[in-house]
Protein backbone atom coordinates (compact mmCIF):
# COMPACT_ATOMS: atom_id res chain seq x y z
CA UNK A 1 0.00 0.00 0.00
CA UNK A 2 2.54 2.36 0.91
CA UNK A 3 4.89 1.53 -2.40
CA UNK A 4 1.56 2.23 -4.04
CA UNK A 5 0.73 5.53 -2.65
CA UNK A 6 4.27 6.82 -3.15
CA UNK A 7 4.04 5.94 -6.91
CA UNK A 8 0.94 7.53 -6.84
CA UNK A 9 2.37 11.10 -5.39
CA UNK A 10 5.14 10.67 -7.96
CA UNK A 11 2.54 10.36 -11.07
CA UNK A 12 0.43 13.40 -9.25
CA UNK A 13 3.31 15.74 -9.37
CA UNK A 14 4.47 14.61 -12.86
CA UNK A 15 0.82 15.41 -13.91
CA UNK A 16 0.76 18.95 -12.53
CA UNK A 17 3.97 20.06 -13.85
CA UNK A 18 3.92 22.61 -16.67
CA UNK A 19 4.02 20.74 -20.01
CA UNK A 20 6.19 23.84 -21.88
CA UNK A 21 9.62 21.83 -22.23
CA UNK A 22 7.59 18.83 -23.91
CA UNK A 23 5.78 21.83 -26.02
CA UNK A 24 9.28 23.74 -26.61
CA UNK A 25 10.26 19.90 -27.75
CA UNK A 26 7.38 19.06 -30.06
CA UNK A 27 8.18 22.63 -31.71
CA UNK A 28 11.29 21.23 -33.29
CA UNK A 29 10.44 17.97 -34.06
CA UNK A 30 8.99 17.45 -37.83
CA UNK A 31 5.00 16.92 -37.84
CA UNK A 32 4.43 13.89 -39.85
CA UNK A 33 0.56 12.70 -40.13
CA UNK A 34 1.88 8.85 -40.63
CA UNK A 35 2.65 9.16 -36.78
CA UNK A 36 0.14 11.46 -35.63
CA UNK A 37 -1.51 11.39 -32.01
CA UNK A 38 -5.48 12.11 -32.47
CA UNK A 39 -7.63 12.75 -29.80
CA UNK A 40 -11.45 11.66 -31.09
CA UNK A 41 -14.09 13.04 -29.75
CA UNK A 42 -17.85 14.14 -29.94
CA UNK A 43 -18.05 17.82 -29.05
CA UNK A 44 -21.39 17.35 -26.89
CA UNK A 45 -19.86 14.78 -24.89
CA UNK A 46 -16.39 16.45 -23.83
CA UNK A 47 -16.91 19.09 -21.91
CA UNK A 48 -19.43 21.67 -21.03
CA UNK A 49 -17.97 25.42 -21.30
CA UNK A 50 -20.64 27.68 -21.91
CA UNK A 51 -24.06 26.03 -20.64
CA UNK A 52 -25.69 29.29 -22.14
CA UNK A 53 -25.79 26.82 -25.24
CA UNK A 54 -27.00 23.68 -23.72
CA UNK A 55 -30.73 24.20 -25.38
CA UNK A 56 -31.00 26.72 -27.42
CA UNK A 57 -33.18 25.23 -29.94
CA UNK A 58 -35.44 23.86 -27.56
CA UNK A 59 -34.55 20.26 -28.26
CA UNK A 60 -36.86 19.03 -25.28
CA UNK A 61 -38.72 15.80 -25.73
CA UNK A 62 -37.95 12.61 -23.54
CA UNK A 63 -34.72 11.03 -24.82
CA UNK A 64 -33.77 7.40 -24.38
CA UNK A 65 -30.54 7.00 -22.22
CA UNK A 66 -27.39 8.81 -23.50
CA UNK A 67 -29.43 9.68 -26.57
CA UNK A 68 -30.27 13.68 -26.58
CA UNK A 69 -27.96 16.70 -26.51
CA UNK A 70 -25.99 16.73 -22.61
CA UNK A 71 -24.05 20.01 -23.00
CA UNK A 72 -20.60 19.74 -24.65
CA UNK A 73 -19.43 22.38 -26.79
CA UNK A 74 -16.48 24.30 -28.55
CA UNK A 75 -16.11 26.36 -25.39
CA UNK A 76 -15.24 22.76 -23.53
CA UNK A 77 -12.97 22.11 -26.41
CA UNK A 78 -10.85 25.59 -25.45
CA UNK A 79 -10.94 25.48 -22.30
CA UNK A 80 -9.27 21.97 -22.07
CA UNK A 81 -6.69 23.44 -24.73
CA UNK A 82 -6.19 26.28 -22.20
CA UNK A 83 -5.45 23.87 -19.24
CA UNK A 84 -2.69 22.05 -21.63
CA UNK A 85 -4.59 18.78 -21.24
CA UNK A 86 -4.04 17.88 -24.69
CA UNK A 87 -0.75 18.95 -24.95
CA UNK A 88 0.19 17.15 -21.22
CA UNK A 89 -1.48 14.41 -23.63
CA UNK A 90 1.15 14.40 -26.44
CA UNK A 91 -2.16 14.95 -28.64
CA UNK A 92 -1.01 16.84 -31.68
CA UNK A 93 -4.41 16.29 -33.83
CA UNK A 94 -7.99 16.68 -32.56
CA UNK A 95 -10.75 14.71 -34.52
CA UNK A 96 -13.86 16.52 -33.61
CA UNK A 97 -17.57 15.22 -34.95
CA UNK A 98 -19.43 17.33 -37.52
CA UNK A 99 -19.68 20.93 -36.34
CA UNK A 100 -22.49 21.66 -38.33
CA UNK A 101 -26.12 22.49 -38.25
CA UNK A 102 -28.25 19.16 -37.11
CA UNK A 103 -31.77 18.54 -37.67
CA UNK A 104 -33.35 20.17 -34.87
CA UNK A 105 -36.46 17.17 -34.29
CA UNK A 106 -35.90 13.88 -33.05
CA UNK A 107 -36.77 10.48 -34.54
CA UNK A 108 -38.00 7.31 -32.49
CA UNK A 109 -36.07 4.61 -33.10
CA UNK A 110 -37.62 2.13 -30.96
CA UNK A 111 -35.68 2.86 -27.79
CA UNK A 112 -36.93 6.30 -27.13
CA UNK A 113 -36.14 9.34 -29.04
CA UNK A 114 -32.82 10.17 -30.34
CA UNK A 115 -31.37 13.86 -31.55
CA UNK A 116 -28.74 14.36 -33.71
CA UNK A 117 -26.28 15.07 -30.49
CA UNK A 118 -23.26 13.46 -32.45
CA UNK A 119 -23.47 15.40 -35.62
CA UNK A 120 -23.72 12.84 -38.40
CA UNK A 121 -27.27 14.19 -39.09
CA UNK A 122 -27.07 16.94 -41.14
CA UNK A 123 -29.32 19.79 -41.70
CA UNK A 124 -27.17 22.61 -42.72
CA UNK A 125 -23.63 22.07 -44.46
CA UNK A 126 -23.30 25.83 -44.12
CA UNK A 127 -24.05 26.47 -40.34
CA UNK A 128 -22.72 25.47 -37.57
CA UNK A 129 -25.06 23.46 -34.35
CA UNK A 130 -25.76 26.56 -31.61
CA UNK A 131 -25.48 23.35 -29.62
CA UNK A 132 -22.18 23.05 -29.91
CA UNK A 133 -20.94 27.01 -30.16
CA UNK A 134 -20.52 29.81 -32.65
CA UNK A 135 -18.34 30.66 -35.21
CA UNK A 136 -16.01 32.80 -33.79
CA UNK A 137 -15.48 29.78 -31.00
CA UNK A 138 -14.25 27.45 -33.79
CA UNK A 139 -11.95 30.07 -35.11
CA UNK A 140 -10.45 30.34 -31.37
CA UNK A 141 -10.37 26.89 -30.96
CA UNK A 142 -8.42 26.45 -34.34
CA UNK A 143 -6.24 29.21 -33.44
CA UNK A 144 -5.32 27.99 -29.83
CA UNK A 145 -4.87 24.53 -30.97
CA UNK A 146 -2.39 25.82 -34.08
CA UNK A 147 -0.41 27.94 -31.30
CA UNK A 148 0.32 24.57 -29.70
CA UNK A 149 1.52 22.54 -32.61
CA UNK A 150 -2.16 20.84 -32.38
CA UNK A 151 -4.04 20.42 -35.81
CA UNK A 152 -7.93 20.09 -36.19
CA UNK A 153 -9.39 17.60 -37.88
CA UNK A 154 -13.18 17.95 -38.73
CA UNK A 155 -15.86 15.13 -40.10
CA UNK A 156 -17.06 15.31 -43.43
CA UNK A 157 -20.35 13.91 -44.10
CA UNK A 158 -21.55 13.79 -47.71
CA UNK A 159 -23.36 10.49 -48.02
CA UNK A 160 -26.48 11.38 -46.30
CA UNK A 161 -28.63 14.26 -44.78
CA UNK A 162 -30.46 13.75 -41.06
CA UNK A 163 -33.28 12.04 -40.73
CA UNK A 164 -36.92 13.44 -41.85
CA UNK A 165 -38.63 14.63 -38.55
CA UNK A 166 -41.86 16.17 -38.10
CA UNK A 167 -40.22 19.76 -38.23
CA UNK A 168 -37.88 19.25 -40.52
CA UNK A 169 -38.24 18.72 -44.27
CA UNK A 170 -36.18 16.31 -46.18
CA UNK A 171 -33.61 17.29 -49.15
CA UNK A 172 -35.90 17.05 -52.50
CA UNK A 173 -35.81 13.87 -54.34
CA UNK A 174 -33.46 15.34 -57.25
CA UNK A 175 -30.91 15.58 -54.21
CA UNK A 176 -31.57 12.66 -52.06
CA UNK A 177 -33.48 8.54 -52.29
CA UNK A 178 -35.79 7.30 -49.64
CA UNK A 179 -35.26 4.05 -50.30
CA UNK A 180 -34.00 1.05 -51.14
CA UNK A 181 -32.62 -0.03 -48.24
CA UNK A 182 -28.99 -0.67 -48.70
CA UNK A 183 -28.16 -5.13 -49.07
CA UNK A 184 -24.33 -4.45 -48.44
CA UNK A 185 -23.86 -7.72 -50.76
CA UNK A 186 -22.11 -6.09 -53.56
CA UNK A 187 -20.48 -2.68 -54.69
CA UNK A 188 -24.00 -1.04 -55.81
CA UNK A 189 -26.18 -2.41 -52.83
CA UNK A 190 -23.86 -0.66 -50.68
CA UNK A 191 -24.14 2.67 -52.69
CA UNK A 192 -27.33 3.73 -54.56
CA UNK A 193 -29.31 2.81 -50.93
CA UNK A 194 -29.69 4.24 -47.95
CA UNK A 195 -28.00 3.12 -44.89
CA UNK A 196 -31.13 2.38 -42.74
CA UNK A 197 -34.61 3.16 -42.64
CA UNK A 198 -35.44 7.33 -42.39
CA UNK A 199 -31.38 8.81 -42.93
CA UNK A 200 -32.23 10.37 -46.59
CA UNK A 201 -28.92 9.42 -49.22
CA UNK A 202 -26.96 12.04 -51.06
CA UNK A 203 -27.69 11.23 -54.61
CA UNK A 204 -23.75 11.82 -54.66
CA UNK A 205 -23.59 9.50 -57.88
CA UNK A 206 -25.83 11.49 -59.96
CA UNK A 207 -24.63 14.16 -62.58
CA UNK A 208 -28.00 15.70 -63.29
CA UNK A 209 -27.74 19.79 -62.01
CA UNK A 210 -29.77 20.64 -59.54
CA UNK A 211 -30.84 23.67 -58.12
CA UNK A 212 -30.80 24.90 -54.25
CA UNK A 213 -32.97 22.89 -51.61
CA UNK A 214 -36.34 25.33 -51.13
CA UNK A 215 -35.67 24.59 -47.31
CA UNK A 216 -32.35 25.78 -47.82
CA UNK A 217 -33.26 29.00 -49.60
CA UNK A 218 -36.01 30.34 -46.82
CA UNK A 219 -33.59 28.82 -44.01
CA UNK A 220 -31.29 31.63 -45.55
CA UNK A 221 -33.30 33.87 -46.42
CA UNK A 222 -34.54 34.36 -42.75
CA UNK A 223 -30.98 34.61 -41.43
CA UNK A 224 -30.62 37.30 -43.99
CA UNK A 225 -27.58 35.32 -45.82
CA UNK A 226 -28.85 34.20 -48.84
CA UNK A 227 -27.36 36.73 -51.64
CA UNK A 228 -23.91 35.59 -50.34
CA UNK A 229 -24.23 32.05 -50.33
CA UNK A 230 -25.37 32.01 -53.67
CA UNK A 231 -22.50 34.38 -54.65
CA UNK A 232 -20.42 32.15 -53.17
CA UNK A 233 -21.82 29.06 -54.80
CA UNK A 234 -21.61 30.88 -58.81
CA UNK A 235 -17.67 31.94 -58.20
CA UNK A 236 -17.11 27.93 -56.68
CA UNK A 237 -18.82 26.30 -60.05
CA UNK A 238 -17.59 28.97 -62.23
CA UNK A 239 -13.78 28.57 -60.86
CA UNK A 240 -13.95 24.66 -60.85
CA UNK A 241 -16.09 23.86 -63.84
CA UNK A 242 -18.06 21.17 -61.74
CA UNK A 243 -21.86 20.61 -62.69
CA UNK A 244 -23.90 21.75 -60.30
CA UNK A 245 -25.25 18.32 -58.53
CA UNK A 246 -25.45 17.66 -54.84
CA UNK A 247 -22.19 16.30 -54.43
CA UNK A 248 -20.37 19.24 -55.64
CA UNK A 249 -22.57 21.76 -53.35
CA UNK A 250 -21.73 19.84 -50.54
CA UNK A 251 -17.70 19.57 -50.79
CA UNK A 252 -17.88 23.36 -51.37
CA UNK A 253 -19.76 24.03 -48.18
CA UNK A 254 -16.98 21.66 -46.26
CA UNK A 255 -14.29 23.00 -48.16
CA UNK A 256 -15.15 26.74 -46.51
CA UNK A 257 -14.07 25.18 -43.17
CA UNK A 258 -10.73 25.35 -44.52
CA UNK A 259 -10.57 28.01 -46.34
CA UNK A 260 -12.81 30.17 -43.28
CA UNK A 261 -11.07 28.48 -40.43
CA UNK A 262 -7.80 26.68 -41.50
CA UNK A 263 -8.47 23.45 -40.37
CA UNK A 264 -5.93 20.73 -41.24
CA UNK A 265 -8.08 17.69 -42.44
CA UNK A 266 -11.22 15.28 -42.49
CA UNK A 267 -12.51 12.63 -41.76
CA UNK A 268 -14.66 11.28 -43.86
CA UNK A 269 -17.79 9.75 -43.19
CA UNK A 270 -19.39 6.40 -44.58
CA UNK A 271 -17.04 6.34 -47.57
CA UNK A 272 -17.44 3.46 -49.09
CA UNK A 273 -21.74 4.26 -49.82
CA UNK A 274 -20.14 6.70 -52.13
CA UNK A 275 -18.29 6.04 -55.56
CA UNK A 276 -14.38 6.21 -55.00
CA UNK A 277 -14.27 9.19 -57.06
CA UNK A 278 -16.44 11.10 -54.91
CA UNK A 279 -13.48 11.35 -52.49
CA UNK A 280 -10.60 11.73 -55.60
CA UNK A 281 -12.71 14.88 -55.85
CA UNK A 282 -13.40 15.46 -52.52
CA UNK A 283 -9.91 15.93 -52.03
CA UNK A 284 -8.65 18.10 -54.78
CA UNK A 285 -11.20 20.66 -53.54
CA UNK A 286 -9.63 20.80 -50.36
CA UNK A 287 -6.24 20.46 -51.28
CA UNK A 288 -7.20 23.74 -53.67
CA UNK A 289 -8.87 25.50 -50.19
CA UNK A 290 -5.87 24.21 -48.00
CA UNK A 291 -3.38 26.36 -50.61
CA UNK A 292 -5.62 29.14 -50.75
CA UNK A 293 -6.43 29.48 -47.17
CA UNK A 294 -2.35 28.79 -46.64
CA UNK A 295 -1.67 32.20 -49.12
CA UNK A 296 -3.81 34.40 -47.37
CA UNK A 297 -2.27 33.06 -44.21
CA UNK A 298 1.05 32.80 -44.58
CA UNK A 299 1.72 33.54 -40.69
CA UNK A 300 -0.72 31.12 -40.04
CA UNK A 301 0.81 28.17 -41.67
CA UNK A 302 2.29 25.35 -39.69
CA UNK A 303 4.51 23.63 -42.16
CA UNK A 304 4.52 22.00 -45.51
CA UNK A 305 2.18 18.92 -45.14
CA UNK A 306 -0.70 18.38 -47.24
CA UNK A 307 -4.49 18.29 -46.19
CA UNK A 308 -5.07 15.35 -44.48
CA UNK A 309 -7.67 12.76 -45.00
CA UNK A 310 -8.49 9.45 -43.37
CA UNK A 311 -11.75 7.64 -44.62
CA UNK A 312 -13.78 5.52 -42.77
CA UNK A 313 -14.41 2.66 -45.04
CA UNK A 314 -16.36 0.58 -42.73
CA UNK A 315 -14.42 -3.02 -42.33
CA UNK A 316 -11.24 -2.09 -43.85
CA UNK A 317 -9.02 -3.39 -42.00
CA UNK A 318 -4.66 -2.91 -42.52
CA UNK A 319 -4.35 -6.83 -43.89
CA UNK A 320 -6.20 -6.13 -46.76
CA UNK A 321 -2.82 -3.81 -47.38
CA UNK A 322 -4.58 -1.47 -50.25
CA UNK A 323 -7.77 -2.98 -51.16
CA UNK A 324 -11.54 -3.01 -50.15
CA UNK A 325 -13.22 -5.76 -51.17
CA UNK A 326 -17.32 -5.64 -51.85
CA UNK A 327 -17.53 -9.08 -53.21
CA UNK A 328 -17.70 -8.60 -56.69
CA UNK A 329 -15.40 -5.32 -56.97
CA UNK A 330 -12.20 -4.32 -54.98
CA UNK A 331 -11.26 -0.77 -54.47
CA UNK A 332 -8.23 0.91 -53.69
CA UNK A 333 -9.77 3.74 -51.61
CA UNK A 334 -5.97 5.05 -51.13
CA UNK A 335 -5.62 6.29 -54.72
CA UNK A 336 -8.96 7.46 -54.74
CA UNK A 337 -8.01 10.99 -52.32
CA UNK A 338 -7.27 9.08 -49.05
CA UNK A 339 -3.83 9.53 -47.36
CA UNK A 340 -4.92 6.99 -44.48
CA UNK A 341 -8.00 5.11 -43.62
CA UNK A 342 -9.56 3.49 -40.02
CA UNK A 343 -7.54 -0.11 -39.54
CA UNK A 344 -11.47 -1.30 -38.34
CA UNK A 345 -9.40 -4.29 -36.88
CA UNK A 346 -6.53 -3.36 -34.77
CA UNK A 347 -9.02 -3.84 -31.91
CA UNK A 348 -8.80 -7.37 -32.23
CA UNK A 349 -5.00 -7.67 -33.64
CA UNK A 350 -4.27 -6.13 -30.33
CA UNK A 351 -4.81 -9.66 -28.84
CA UNK A 352 -1.19 -10.12 -30.11
CA UNK A 353 1.71 -10.20 -27.98
CA UNK A 354 3.97 -6.84 -28.96
CA UNK A 355 6.49 -8.16 -31.15
CA UNK A 356 3.83 -10.13 -33.21
CA UNK A 357 1.89 -7.11 -33.54
CA UNK A 358 4.49 -4.11 -34.10
CA UNK A 359 6.09 -6.59 -36.61
CA UNK A 360 3.12 -7.11 -39.07
CA UNK A 361 1.64 -3.42 -38.48
CA UNK A 362 5.58 -2.83 -39.75
CA UNK A 363 5.88 -4.60 -42.69
CA UNK A 364 2.88 -3.87 -44.50
CA UNK A 365 3.38 0.16 -43.62
CA UNK A 366 6.97 0.11 -44.88
CA UNK A 367 5.90 -1.99 -47.99
CA UNK A 368 2.58 -1.98 -49.23
CA UNK A 369 1.59 0.82 -48.10
CA UNK A 370 4.42 2.85 -47.91
CA UNK A 371 3.99 6.59 -48.19
CA UNK A 372 0.65 6.30 -46.72
CA UNK A 373 -1.32 4.95 -43.18
CA UNK A 374 -3.87 3.63 -40.96
CA UNK A 375 -5.69 4.50 -38.19
CA UNK A 376 -5.57 2.36 -35.39
CA UNK A 377 -7.75 2.34 -32.13
CA UNK A 378 -8.79 0.65 -29.08
CA UNK A 379 -12.08 2.22 -28.79
CA UNK A 380 -14.49 4.39 -30.59
CA UNK A 381 -17.67 5.67 -30.93
CA UNK A 382 -19.79 3.10 -33.52
CA UNK A 383 -17.83 0.06 -32.42
CA UNK A 384 -19.41 -1.96 -30.19
CA UNK A 385 -17.04 -4.60 -29.77
CA UNK A 386 -13.77 -2.80 -28.61
CA UNK A 387 -10.55 -3.92 -27.43
CA UNK A 388 -11.51 -3.60 -23.73
CA UNK A 389 -15.18 -3.27 -22.90
CA UNK A 390 -14.65 -3.64 -19.46
CA UNK A 391 -11.84 -1.68 -18.91
CA UNK A 392 -10.03 -4.35 -17.40
CA UNK A 393 -6.42 -3.72 -20.18
CA UNK A 394 -6.17 -0.13 -19.84
CA UNK A 395 -2.71 -0.06 -19.34
CA UNK A 396 -1.79 -2.67 -21.98
CA UNK A 397 -4.49 -1.19 -24.55
CA UNK A 398 -2.65 2.46 -23.97
CA UNK A 399 0.81 0.89 -24.50
CA UNK A 400 -0.39 -0.90 -27.78
CA UNK A 401 -2.01 1.91 -29.21
CA UNK A 402 0.41 4.26 -28.52
CA UNK A 403 3.68 2.20 -29.27
CA UNK A 404 2.13 0.36 -32.91
CA UNK A 405 3.46 1.85 -36.17
CA UNK A 406 0.59 3.59 -38.02
CA UNK A 407 -1.60 6.48 -36.73
CA UNK A 408 -3.41 6.42 -32.67
CA UNK A 409 -6.58 7.60 -32.41
CA UNK A 410 -7.59 7.88 -28.58
CA UNK A 411 -10.96 7.75 -28.12
CA UNK A 412 -12.14 10.65 -25.71
CA UNK A 413 -12.21 8.83 -21.98
CA UNK A 414 -9.55 6.43 -22.88
CA UNK A 415 -7.08 7.97 -20.65
CA UNK A 416 -9.23 7.99 -18.04
CA UNK A 417 -10.63 4.93 -18.41
CA UNK A 418 -14.49 6.01 -19.00
CA UNK A 419 -17.20 3.08 -18.78
CA UNK A 420 -17.86 1.91 -22.60
CA UNK A 421 -20.70 -0.12 -20.63
CA UNK A 422 -23.57 1.90 -19.32
CA UNK A 423 -26.75 0.32 -17.74
CA UNK A 424 -30.04 1.12 -19.59
CA UNK A 425 -28.56 2.25 -23.27
CA UNK A 426 -29.17 0.76 -26.67
CA UNK A 427 -26.96 0.43 -29.09
CA UNK A 428 -24.05 2.53 -29.58
CA UNK A 429 -25.13 5.42 -27.05
CA UNK A 430 -23.45 2.79 -24.56
CA UNK A 431 -20.28 3.96 -25.77
CA UNK A 432 -20.40 7.89 -25.35
CA UNK A 433 -21.12 8.75 -22.35
CA UNK A 434 -20.36 11.96 -20.98
CA UNK A 435 -16.43 11.93 -19.84
CA UNK A 436 -15.52 11.07 -16.64
CA UNK A 437 -13.86 14.58 -15.22
CA UNK A 438 -15.12 13.51 -12.07
CA UNK A 439 -13.50 10.15 -11.56
CA UNK A 440 -10.09 12.19 -11.20
CA UNK A 441 -11.56 14.11 -8.27
CA UNK A 442 -12.72 10.45 -6.38
CA UNK A 443 -10.74 8.49 -8.03
CA UNK A 444 -7.14 9.00 -7.64
CA UNK A 445 -5.95 5.69 -8.83
CA UNK A 446 -6.96 7.70 -12.87
CA UNK A 447 -4.08 9.22 -12.17
CA UNK A 448 -2.05 6.40 -12.94
CA UNK A 449 -3.55 5.71 -15.99
CA UNK A 450 -3.67 9.25 -17.02
CA UNK A 451 0.30 9.05 -16.50
CA UNK A 452 0.80 6.22 -18.44
CA UNK A 453 -1.41 7.53 -22.02
CA UNK A 454 0.63 10.91 -20.97
CA UNK A 455 4.06 9.55 -21.17
CA UNK A 456 3.43 7.66 -23.97
CA UNK A 457 1.56 9.94 -25.81
CA UNK A 458 4.59 12.93 -25.67
CA UNK A 459 7.06 10.02 -26.68
CA UNK A 460 5.04 9.36 -29.49
CA UNK A 461 4.51 12.96 -30.42
CA UNK A 462 7.97 13.73 -29.78
CA UNK A 463 9.38 11.01 -32.18
CA UNK A 464 7.85 10.50 -35.45
CA UNK A 465 9.76 7.27 -35.45
CA UNK A 466 6.94 5.55 -33.77
CA UNK A 467 4.61 5.72 -35.73
CA UNK A 468 6.66 6.20 -38.91
CA UNK A 469 9.57 4.89 -38.30
CA UNK A 470 11.64 1.19 -39.57
CA UNK A 471 10.76 -1.30 -36.42
CA UNK A 472 12.91 -3.87 -35.31
CA UNK A 473 13.21 -6.15 -32.31
CA UNK A 474 16.21 -5.88 -30.33
CA UNK A 475 15.87 -8.61 -27.92
CA UNK A 476 13.13 -11.11 -27.14
CA UNK A 477 13.49 -11.24 -23.58
CA UNK A 478 13.62 -8.74 -21.95
CA UNK A 479 11.73 -7.06 -25.06
CA UNK A 480 13.05 -4.66 -26.53
CA UNK A 481 12.52 -2.82 -30.06
CA UNK A 482 13.81 -0.14 -32.03
CA UNK A 483 12.53 2.67 -34.10
CA UNK A 484 14.16 4.60 -37.22
CA UNK A 485 12.71 7.15 -39.57
CA UNK A 486 14.12 9.10 -41.95
CA UNK A 487 13.63 11.37 -44.37
CA UNK A 488 16.08 13.67 -45.99
CA UNK A 489 18.51 14.84 -43.67
CA UNK A 490 16.22 14.79 -40.97
CA UNK A 491 16.71 11.21 -38.67
CA UNK A 492 14.46 10.20 -35.23
CA UNK A 493 15.37 6.81 -33.07
CA UNK A 494 14.42 5.56 -30.07
CA UNK A 495 14.57 2.36 -27.64
CA UNK A 496 11.63 0.89 -26.19
CA UNK A 497 11.70 -2.03 -23.37
CA UNK A 498 8.42 -2.96 -22.04
CA UNK A 499 7.38 -5.73 -19.38
CA UNK A 500 10.54 -5.24 -17.59
CA UNK A 501 11.37 -5.49 -14.09
CA UNK A 502 9.79 -3.20 -11.47
CA UNK A 503 13.15 -1.31 -10.05
CA UNK A 504 16.72 -2.27 -11.35
CA UNK A 505 17.25 -3.43 -14.99
CA UNK A 506 19.49 -3.72 -17.63
CA UNK A 507 18.73 -3.51 -21.22
CA UNK A 508 20.16 -4.07 -24.81
CA UNK A 509 20.49 -0.50 -27.53
CA UNK A 510 21.51 -2.47 -29.88
CA UNK A 511 23.66 -0.49 -32.15
CA UNK A 512 21.06 2.29 -32.80
CA UNK A 513 22.94 4.38 -29.72
CA UNK A 514 26.65 4.00 -29.76
CA UNK A 515 28.73 3.73 -26.47
CA UNK A 516 29.14 6.76 -24.29
CA UNK A 517 25.81 8.53 -25.76
CA UNK A 518 23.89 10.29 -22.92
CA UNK A 519 20.17 9.15 -23.14
CA UNK A 520 17.01 9.79 -21.10
CA UNK A 521 13.97 7.38 -20.34
CA UNK A 522 11.22 9.93 -21.23
CA UNK A 523 8.91 7.76 -18.93
CA UNK A 524 10.46 8.31 -15.93
CA UNK A 525 12.61 11.02 -16.54
CA UNK A 526 15.52 9.60 -15.70
CA UNK A 527 19.42 9.62 -17.83
CA UNK A 528 21.64 6.93 -18.62
CA UNK A 529 24.87 6.13 -20.50
CA UNK A 530 25.32 3.40 -23.10
CA UNK A 531 27.88 1.06 -22.00
CA UNK A 532 28.80 -2.18 -23.95
CA UNK A 533 25.89 -1.69 -25.79
CA UNK A 534 24.06 -1.25 -22.83
CA UNK A 535 21.95 0.88 -20.27
CA UNK A 536 21.26 0.13 -17.29
CA UNK A 537 18.44 1.88 -15.08
CA UNK A 538 16.44 2.00 -11.28
CA UNK A 539 12.44 2.99 -12.02
CA UNK A 540 9.73 1.96 -10.07
CA UNK A 541 7.97 0.75 -13.86
CA UNK A 542 8.32 -1.75 -16.15
CA UNK A 543 8.80 0.37 -19.16
CA UNK A 544 11.34 2.20 -20.65
CA UNK A 545 11.45 4.68 -23.34
CA UNK A 546 14.82 5.91 -24.56
CA UNK A 547 15.96 8.86 -26.61
CA UNK A 548 18.49 10.86 -26.92
CA UNK A 549 19.13 13.90 -24.04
Amino acid sequence: MKKYSLLLLVVTLCISCSSTKDASKAEKTPFVWESANVYFLLIDRFNNGDTTNDNPLKRDKPTGKLRGFMGGDLRGVIQKLDEGYFTDLGINAIWMTPVVEQIHGSVDEGTGNTYGFHGYWTKDWTALDPNYGTRADLAELVEKAHARGIRIVLDAVINHTGPVTDIDGVYPIDWVRTFPKCQYNNYENTITCTLVDNLPDVKTESNKEVGLPPMLIQKWKKEGRYEQEVAELDAFFKATGYPRVPRYYIMKWLADYITDFGIDGYRADTVKHTHEDVWADFYKVCEIAFAEYKKNNPSKVLDNNPFFTVGEVYGYYIGGKRLYDFGDKKVDYFANGFSSLINFDFRNEAKMNYEELFSKYNGILQNDLKGKSVMNYVTSHDDGYPFDKKREKTFEAGTKLLLAPGIAQVYYGDELARPLDIEGTQGDATLRSFMNWDDLKTDKSKYLLLYHFQQLGKFRSNHPAIGAGVHQQITSAPYVFSRVYTKDTYTDKVVVGLDLPIGKKEISVGTVFENGTSLKDSYSGKSVTVSNGKVSIDSPYGIILLEKE
